[in-house]
Protein backbone atom coordinates (compact mmCIF):
# COMPACT_ATOMS: atom_id res chain seq x y z
CA UNK A 1 0.00 0.00 0.00
CA UNK A 2 3.44 2.56 0.34
CA UNK A 3 4.39 1.28 -3.35
CA UNK A 4 4.30 3.96 -6.11
CA UNK A 5 1.31 3.36 -8.25
CA UNK A 6 2.65 0.76 -11.18
CA UNK A 7 1.27 0.29 -14.81
CA UNK A 8 -0.99 -3.07 -13.54
CA UNK A 9 -2.29 -1.35 -10.25
CA UNK A 10 -5.91 -0.39 -10.13
CA UNK A 11 -6.96 3.25 -10.83
CA UNK A 12 -6.92 5.22 -7.10
CA UNK A 13 -10.85 5.93 -6.28
CA UNK A 14 -10.13 9.91 -6.22
CA UNK A 15 -7.81 9.84 -9.19
CA UNK A 16 -8.41 12.73 -11.04
CA UNK A 17 -9.17 14.88 -8.42
CA UNK A 18 -6.96 17.95 -7.77
CA UNK A 19 -6.69 19.77 -4.65
CA UNK A 20 -5.04 23.11 -3.25
CA UNK A 21 -4.07 23.00 0.27
CA UNK A 22 -3.93 26.17 1.58
CA UNK A 23 -4.65 25.48 4.83
CA UNK A 24 -2.09 25.29 8.11
CA UNK A 25 -2.22 23.81 11.69
CA UNK A 26 -3.89 20.75 11.61
CA UNK A 27 -7.75 20.44 9.90
CA UNK A 28 -7.14 21.71 6.95
CA UNK A 29 -3.98 19.99 5.78
CA UNK A 30 -4.69 16.73 7.46
CA UNK A 31 -8.13 16.64 5.29
CA UNK A 32 -6.05 17.07 2.52
CA UNK A 33 -3.37 14.35 3.33
CA UNK A 34 -6.60 11.91 3.72
CA UNK A 35 -7.32 13.00 0.23
CA UNK A 36 -4.33 12.36 -1.47
CA UNK A 37 -3.85 9.20 0.30
CA UNK A 38 -6.73 7.62 -1.87
CA UNK A 39 -5.60 8.86 -5.58
CA UNK A 40 -6.20 13.08 -4.69
CA UNK A 41 -3.38 15.02 -6.87
CA UNK A 42 -2.94 17.67 -3.94
CA UNK A 43 -0.98 20.73 -4.44
CA UNK A 44 0.71 21.92 -0.93
CA UNK A 45 0.33 25.91 -1.03
CA UNK A 46 2.81 27.60 1.25
CA UNK A 47 3.96 31.19 1.53
CA UNK A 48 7.45 31.58 0.12
CA UNK A 49 8.95 32.72 3.70
CA UNK A 50 6.87 31.50 6.22
CA UNK A 51 6.05 27.67 5.49
CA UNK A 52 3.85 25.49 7.18
CA UNK A 53 4.54 25.58 10.75
CA UNK A 54 3.63 21.52 11.00
CA UNK A 55 7.78 21.57 9.37
CA UNK A 56 8.85 22.75 12.31
CA UNK A 57 6.16 21.31 14.87
CA UNK A 58 7.67 18.09 17.13
CA UNK A 59 11.09 15.99 16.97
CA UNK A 60 13.35 16.57 13.98
CA UNK A 61 16.02 14.44 12.45
CA UNK A 62 19.21 16.05 10.70
CA UNK A 63 17.17 19.07 10.75
CA UNK A 64 14.40 17.54 9.00
CA UNK A 65 10.97 17.78 10.73
CA UNK A 66 9.32 14.39 11.60
CA UNK A 67 5.14 15.67 11.74
CA UNK A 68 5.62 17.28 8.26
CA UNK A 69 6.90 13.86 6.64
CA UNK A 70 3.05 12.59 7.51
CA UNK A 71 1.03 15.69 7.30
CA UNK A 72 2.63 16.40 3.97
CA UNK A 73 2.28 13.02 2.25
CA UNK A 74 1.25 12.42 -1.23
CA UNK A 75 1.72 16.20 -1.92
CA UNK A 76 3.44 18.17 -4.15
CA UNK A 77 4.77 21.41 -2.83
CA UNK A 78 4.94 24.95 -4.00
CA UNK A 79 5.07 28.40 -2.89
CA UNK A 80 2.68 31.60 -3.57
CA UNK A 81 2.46 34.58 -1.71
CA UNK A 82 -1.44 35.10 -1.98
CA UNK A 83 -1.34 38.95 -0.95
CA UNK A 84 0.66 39.91 -3.75
CA UNK A 85 -1.22 40.11 -7.24
CA UNK A 86 0.92 37.75 -9.11
CA UNK A 87 0.22 35.16 -6.17
CA UNK A 88 -3.95 35.78 -6.26
CA UNK A 89 -3.68 35.81 -9.81
CA UNK A 90 -1.87 32.76 -10.39
CA UNK A 91 -4.03 31.31 -7.31
CA UNK A 92 -6.95 32.01 -9.34
CA UNK A 93 -5.61 30.35 -12.46
CA UNK A 94 -4.76 26.46 -10.50
CA UNK A 95 -8.09 27.15 -9.03
CA UNK A 96 -9.70 26.92 -12.50
CA UNK A 97 -7.58 23.50 -12.94
CA UNK A 98 -8.49 22.40 -9.64
CA UNK A 99 -11.90 20.54 -7.90
CA UNK A 100 -11.21 21.41 -4.18
CA UNK A 101 -9.27 24.62 -2.42
CA UNK A 102 -9.30 23.74 1.19
CA UNK A 103 -8.11 26.90 3.72
CA UNK A 104 -8.05 27.74 6.75
CA UNK A 105 -7.37 31.84 7.53
CA UNK A 106 -9.56 33.68 9.65
CA UNK A 107 -13.03 34.45 7.87
CA UNK A 108 -12.12 37.57 5.65
CA UNK A 109 -8.64 36.95 4.62
CA UNK A 110 -9.14 35.41 1.33
CA UNK A 111 -11.87 38.23 0.55
CA UNK A 112 -9.22 40.82 2.08
CA UNK A 113 -6.58 39.70 -0.97
CA UNK A 114 -9.52 38.72 -3.55
CA UNK A 115 -9.80 35.20 -3.36
CA UNK A 116 -12.97 35.18 -1.34
CA UNK A 117 -15.81 32.75 -2.85
CA UNK A 118 -17.38 35.01 -5.83
CA UNK A 119 -13.84 35.00 -7.69
CA UNK A 120 -12.98 31.30 -6.39
CA UNK A 121 -16.49 30.25 -8.43
CA UNK A 122 -16.09 32.54 -11.02
CA UNK A 123 -12.64 31.37 -11.88
CA UNK A 124 -14.53 27.98 -11.89
CA UNK A 125 -18.30 27.55 -10.82
CA UNK A 126 -17.15 23.66 -10.12
CA UNK A 127 -15.15 24.44 -7.44
CA UNK A 128 -15.43 23.24 -3.71
CA UNK A 129 -14.38 25.53 -1.21
CA UNK A 130 -13.83 23.80 2.21
CA UNK A 131 -13.25 26.81 4.90
CA UNK A 132 -11.78 25.30 8.22
CA UNK A 133 -11.89 27.50 11.21
CA UNK A 134 -12.23 27.46 14.92
CA UNK A 135 -15.47 28.97 14.84
CA UNK A 136 -17.35 28.99 11.73
CA UNK A 137 -17.20 31.74 9.42
CA UNK A 138 -20.02 33.45 10.96
CA UNK A 139 -21.52 34.40 14.77
CA UNK A 140 -20.05 36.39 17.47
CA UNK A 141 -16.80 34.38 18.05
CA UNK A 142 -15.90 34.02 13.71
CA UNK A 143 -13.25 36.65 13.72
CA UNK A 144 -11.69 35.24 16.99
CA UNK A 145 -8.22 33.14 16.01
CA UNK A 146 -8.44 29.93 17.81
CA UNK A 147 -6.74 26.03 17.80
CA UNK A 148 -8.42 22.58 18.66
CA UNK A 149 -7.54 22.85 21.99
CA UNK A 150 -10.33 25.60 22.18
CA UNK A 151 -12.37 23.09 20.80
CA UNK A 152 -11.90 20.56 23.13
CA UNK A 153 -12.93 22.68 25.80
CA UNK A 154 -15.59 24.73 24.78
CA UNK A 155 -17.44 21.63 23.73
CA UNK A 156 -17.60 19.34 26.53
CA UNK A 157 -14.82 17.05 25.81
CA UNK A 158 -12.10 18.64 28.60
CA UNK A 159 -15.32 18.71 31.19
CA UNK A 160 -15.86 14.54 31.45
CA UNK A 161 -12.40 13.85 31.32
CA UNK A 162 -10.22 12.93 34.26
CA UNK A 163 -10.46 11.97 37.67
CA UNK A 164 -13.48 13.63 39.30
CA UNK A 165 -12.08 15.72 41.75
CA UNK A 166 -9.27 16.35 39.69
CA UNK A 167 -8.97 19.40 36.97
CA UNK A 168 -10.51 19.21 33.53
CA UNK A 169 -8.07 17.18 30.90
CA UNK A 170 -6.88 17.96 27.61
CA UNK A 171 -5.54 15.47 25.07
CA UNK A 172 -1.91 15.88 24.63
CA UNK A 173 -2.21 15.67 20.98
CA UNK A 174 -3.91 17.19 18.06
CA UNK A 175 -7.65 15.56 19.17
CA UNK A 176 -10.13 18.03 17.75
CA UNK A 177 -8.21 18.84 14.55
CA UNK A 178 -8.24 15.35 14.00
CA UNK A 179 -11.72 14.81 14.05
CA UNK A 180 -12.33 18.06 12.00
CA UNK A 181 -10.12 16.72 9.86
CA UNK A 182 -12.01 13.47 9.42
CA UNK A 183 -15.22 15.60 8.96
CA UNK A 184 -13.95 17.89 6.49
CA UNK A 185 -12.82 15.19 3.99
CA UNK A 186 -15.62 14.03 4.47
CA UNK A 187 -17.97 17.23 3.79
CA UNK A 188 -15.70 17.58 0.83
CA UNK A 189 -16.66 14.34 -0.65
CA UNK A 190 -20.48 14.85 -0.24
CA UNK A 191 -19.64 18.02 -1.96
CA UNK A 192 -18.28 16.87 -4.77
CA UNK A 193 -21.41 14.08 -5.05
CA UNK A 194 -23.63 16.79 -5.17
CA UNK A 195 -21.52 18.39 -7.83
CA UNK A 196 -22.41 15.42 -10.13
CA UNK A 197 -26.60 16.20 -9.63
CA UNK A 198 -25.58 19.76 -9.53
CA UNK A 199 -22.91 20.69 -11.92
CA UNK A 200 -21.70 23.28 -9.84
CA UNK A 201 -19.73 23.53 -6.48
CA UNK A 202 -20.46 25.25 -3.59
CA UNK A 203 -19.12 26.30 0.13
CA UNK A 204 -17.98 23.82 3.19
CA UNK A 205 -18.08 25.76 6.64
CA UNK A 206 -16.24 23.63 8.71
CA UNK A 207 -15.68 25.01 12.47
CA UNK A 208 -13.51 22.70 14.32
CA UNK A 209 -15.64 23.06 17.15
CA UNK A 210 -18.54 21.13 15.98
CA UNK A 211 -17.06 17.99 14.99
CA UNK A 212 -15.80 17.62 18.66
CA UNK A 213 -19.57 18.17 20.19
CA UNK A 214 -20.89 15.65 17.36
CA UNK A 215 -18.73 12.77 19.36
CA UNK A 216 -19.33 12.87 21.97
CA UNK A 217 -22.81 11.45 22.06
CA UNK A 218 -25.94 12.37 22.95
CA UNK A 219 -24.98 15.02 25.47
CA UNK A 220 -27.49 17.68 24.36
CA UNK A 221 -30.02 15.26 24.29
CA UNK A 222 -29.66 14.36 27.85
CA UNK A 223 -29.93 17.75 28.99
CA UNK A 224 -32.45 19.06 26.50
CA UNK A 225 -34.68 16.01 28.11
CA UNK A 226 -33.69 15.47 31.57
CA UNK A 227 -31.40 18.64 32.67
CA UNK A 228 -29.12 15.89 32.94
CA UNK A 229 -24.85 16.89 32.68
CA UNK A 230 -22.57 14.10 32.68
CA UNK A 231 -19.35 14.35 35.40
CA UNK A 232 -16.24 13.36 35.15
CA UNK A 233 -15.92 9.56 35.92
CA UNK A 234 -12.19 9.11 35.23
CA UNK A 235 -11.26 5.75 33.59
CA UNK A 236 -14.80 4.70 34.38
CA UNK A 237 -18.00 4.80 32.36
CA UNK A 238 -21.61 5.99 33.86
CA UNK A 239 -22.93 3.02 31.92
CA UNK A 240 -20.99 0.11 32.61
CA UNK A 241 -19.32 -1.85 34.94
CA UNK A 242 -16.70 -2.89 35.73
CA UNK A 243 -14.57 -0.47 33.23
CA UNK A 244 -11.39 0.93 34.01
CA UNK A 245 -7.84 0.31 33.81
CA UNK A 246 -6.04 -2.55 35.76
CA UNK A 247 -2.30 -2.89 37.10
CA UNK A 248 -1.03 -6.08 36.71
CA UNK A 249 1.54 -8.44 38.84
CA UNK A 250 4.34 -7.26 36.35
CA UNK A 251 3.46 -3.75 36.40
CA UNK A 252 2.01 -2.89 33.34
CA UNK A 253 -1.59 -1.72 32.72
CA UNK A 254 -4.87 -3.49 30.66
CA UNK A 255 -8.06 -2.33 29.68
CA UNK A 256 -11.23 -3.78 30.45
CA UNK A 257 -14.84 -3.11 28.85
CA UNK A 258 -18.09 -4.96 29.63
CA UNK A 259 -20.62 -2.85 27.48
CA UNK A 260 -22.31 -5.75 26.95
CA UNK A 261 -24.04 -7.23 29.62
CA UNK A 262 -22.86 -10.98 28.79
CA UNK A 263 -19.18 -10.02 28.81
CA UNK A 264 -19.59 -8.62 31.91
CA UNK A 265 -20.83 -12.09 33.33
CA UNK A 266 -17.77 -13.81 31.88
CA UNK A 267 -15.85 -11.11 33.61
CA UNK A 268 -16.87 -11.82 36.78
CA UNK A 269 -17.08 -15.91 36.61
CA UNK A 270 -13.26 -15.23 35.12
CA UNK A 271 -12.21 -13.34 38.17
CA UNK A 272 -14.32 -15.91 40.56
CA UNK A 273 -16.88 -13.91 41.92
CA UNK A 274 -20.13 -15.41 40.04
CA UNK A 275 -22.41 -14.80 42.39
CA UNK A 276 -22.18 -10.99 42.04
CA UNK A 277 -24.19 -11.69 38.54
CA UNK A 278 -27.35 -12.90 40.65
CA UNK A 279 -27.45 -9.20 41.97
CA UNK A 280 -30.36 -7.88 41.23
CA UNK A 281 -28.39 -4.56 40.41
CA UNK A 282 -26.28 -6.74 37.58
CA UNK A 283 -28.87 -6.85 34.68
CA UNK A 284 -28.09 -3.37 33.42
CA UNK A 285 -25.21 -1.42 32.58
CA UNK A 286 -26.15 1.51 34.68
CA UNK A 287 -27.02 -0.55 37.40
CA UNK A 288 -23.53 -1.49 37.65
CA UNK A 289 -21.99 1.58 36.92
CA UNK A 290 -23.44 2.32 40.66
CA UNK A 291 -21.63 -0.67 41.95
CA UNK A 292 -18.13 0.03 40.23
CA UNK A 293 -16.21 0.36 43.64
CA UNK A 294 -17.25 -3.48 44.60
CA UNK A 295 -17.05 -4.68 40.39
CA UNK A 296 -13.34 -2.76 40.53
CA UNK A 297 -12.13 -4.47 43.51
CA UNK A 298 -12.64 -7.99 42.36
CA UNK A 299 -11.73 -7.54 39.12
CA UNK A 300 -8.46 -5.64 40.27
CA UNK A 301 -7.43 -7.97 43.21
CA UNK A 302 -7.97 -10.58 40.16
CA UNK A 303 -5.89 -9.02 37.60
CA UNK A 304 -3.08 -7.52 40.53
CA UNK A 305 -2.07 -11.54 41.54
CA UNK A 306 -1.38 -12.46 37.93
CA UNK A 307 0.75 -11.04 34.65
CA UNK A 308 0.23 -9.38 31.90
CA UNK A 309 0.24 -11.96 29.87
CA UNK A 310 -1.75 -14.09 31.83
CA UNK A 311 -4.62 -11.89 32.24
CA UNK A 312 -4.50 -11.57 28.85
CA UNK A 313 -4.68 -14.94 27.64
CA UNK A 314 -7.12 -16.06 30.38
CA UNK A 315 -9.32 -13.04 29.08
CA UNK A 316 -9.43 -14.28 25.60
CA UNK A 317 -9.81 -18.00 26.26
CA UNK A 318 -13.26 -16.37 28.40
CA UNK A 319 -13.90 -14.54 25.12
CA UNK A 320 -14.39 -10.78 27.69
CA UNK A 321 -12.82 -7.52 26.37
CA UNK A 322 -9.26 -6.55 27.24
CA UNK A 323 -6.64 -5.12 25.84
CA UNK A 324 -3.25 -3.71 27.11
CA UNK A 325 -2.75 -0.66 27.31
CA UNK A 326 0.26 0.54 25.15
CA UNK A 327 2.61 3.07 24.04
CA UNK A 328 3.67 3.64 20.43
CA UNK A 329 6.73 1.23 21.49
CA UNK A 330 4.18 -1.49 21.94
CA UNK A 331 2.07 -0.44 18.76
CA UNK A 332 5.21 -0.90 16.69
CA UNK A 333 5.57 -4.97 18.02
CA UNK A 334 1.53 -5.49 18.21
CA UNK A 335 0.66 -8.96 16.00
CA UNK A 336 -2.36 -7.19 15.10
CA UNK A 337 -1.35 -4.51 14.21
CA UNK A 338 1.44 -5.74 12.18
CA UNK A 339 -0.97 -7.69 10.54
CA UNK A 340 -3.06 -5.08 9.33
CA UNK A 341 -0.16 -2.87 8.60
CA UNK A 342 -1.20 0.14 10.22
CA UNK A 343 2.74 1.44 10.60
CA UNK A 344 4.32 1.26 7.50
CA UNK A 345 7.37 1.83 6.09
CA UNK A 346 7.65 4.79 3.28
CA UNK A 347 10.63 5.36 1.27
CA UNK A 348 12.27 8.61 1.80
CA UNK A 349 14.90 10.69 -0.36
CA UNK A 350 16.08 12.08 3.34
CA UNK A 351 15.74 10.26 5.97
CA UNK A 352 15.98 6.79 3.96
CA UNK A 353 13.24 4.28 5.50
CA UNK A 354 10.39 5.92 7.29
CA UNK A 355 7.77 4.70 9.44
CA UNK A 356 4.43 6.21 9.49
CA UNK A 357 0.52 5.41 9.89
CA UNK A 358 -0.57 4.08 6.46
CA UNK A 359 -3.83 5.10 4.83
CA UNK A 360 -6.76 5.35 6.85
CA UNK A 361 -8.95 2.31 6.04
CA UNK A 362 -8.71 -1.02 3.52
CA UNK A 363 -11.09 -0.85 0.00
CA UNK A 364 -10.48 -4.32 -1.62
CA UNK A 365 -10.66 -3.17 -5.23
CA UNK A 366 -8.86 0.75 -5.28
CA UNK A 367 -6.34 0.72 -2.00
CA UNK A 368 -5.01 3.90 -0.90
CA UNK A 369 -1.15 4.19 -0.88
CA UNK A 370 1.69 6.15 0.45
CA UNK A 371 3.11 7.57 -2.71
CA UNK A 372 5.88 9.64 -1.06
CA UNK A 373 6.36 11.34 2.01
CA UNK A 374 6.38 14.90 2.88
CA UNK A 375 8.72 17.24 0.24
CA UNK A 376 10.94 20.41 0.87
CA UNK A 377 9.39 23.58 0.66
CA UNK A 378 8.35 24.70 -3.02
CA UNK A 379 10.09 21.57 -4.61
CA UNK A 380 7.38 21.37 -7.16
CA UNK A 381 6.96 24.89 -7.76
CA UNK A 382 8.68 25.24 -10.92
CA UNK A 383 7.32 21.51 -12.42
CA UNK A 384 3.69 22.66 -11.52
CA UNK A 385 3.25 25.99 -12.99
CA UNK A 386 5.13 25.09 -15.97
CA UNK A 387 2.36 22.23 -16.34
CA UNK A 388 -0.38 24.86 -15.70
CA UNK A 389 1.15 26.87 -18.96
CA UNK A 390 3.60 29.98 -17.49
CA UNK A 391 6.65 29.91 -19.43
CA UNK A 392 10.14 30.68 -17.63
CA UNK A 393 10.19 34.14 -18.10
CA UNK A 394 6.35 34.62 -16.19
CA UNK A 395 7.81 32.10 -13.27
CA UNK A 396 10.82 34.21 -13.21
CA UNK A 397 8.60 37.93 -12.90
CA UNK A 398 6.73 36.08 -10.15
CA UNK A 399 9.86 35.38 -7.89
CA UNK A 400 11.53 38.85 -8.87
CA UNK A 401 7.91 40.19 -7.37
CA UNK A 402 8.39 37.65 -4.83
CA UNK A 403 5.05 36.33 -5.43
CA UNK A 404 6.68 32.97 -5.18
Amino acid sequence: MSADRTENAPRPPLDGLRVLDLATLFAGPLAATMLGDFGAEVIKVEHPLRPDPSRGHGPAKDGVGLWWKVLGRNKRTITLDLSRPGGRDTLLRLAATADVVIENFRPGTLEKWGLGWPELSAANPRLVLARVTAFGQFGPYAHRPGFGTLAEAMSGFAALTGEPEAPPTLPPFGLADSIAALATSYAVLTALAARQHTGTGQVVDMAIIEPMLAVLGPQPTWYDQLGYVQERTGNRSANNAPRNTYRTLDGAWVAVSTSAQSVAERVMRLVGRPELTDEPWFATGVQRAAHADELDEAVGNWIAARTRDEVLAAFEKAEAAIAPVQDVRDVFEDPQYLALDTVTTVADPDLGPLRMQNVLFRLSATPGAIRWAGRGHGADTDAVLTELGLAPAEIGALREEGAL
